[in-house]
């Protein structure tokens, strides 16, 4: 079954950020078996205390335990340095089915 996982960043210098962590990730979500499906900046808040004007990033993989995977990857560990200082980011993985609704 697909995962998703699902970025909600505030990003404080978006060129350094874009330019260092964006390139460097989405080379390993490739290699690791994600491809992104939406990348998108200025998230409104409708509720809850995090996220307004955040960059939202979903990822699909092709199961949990492939974004697992790529989360605990030694490369993905250094890859993540790359946005310290940078983004304060809350990340959610979730399994499931897209559904026409």
């Amino acid at each position: 079954m697909p995962a998703y996982m699902i970025i909600a960043a505030k990003i404080a210098d978006r060129d350094a950020f874009v330019d260092g962590y964006g390139k460097a990730a989405a080379e390993l979500v490739a290699r690791f078996g994600g491809r992104y499906v939406l990348r998108a900046p200025g998230a409104k808040l409708l509720e809850g205390g995090f996220g307004d004007g955040a960059s939202v990033v979903i990822s699909e993989w092709p199961d949990k335990d492939a974004a697992v995977r790529f989360w605990n990857s030694p490369e993905y560990a250094e890859v993540k340095k790359l946005r310290d200082g940078l983004a304060e980011c809350q990340v959610l993985l979730i399994e499931g089915e897209l559904s026409g609704v």
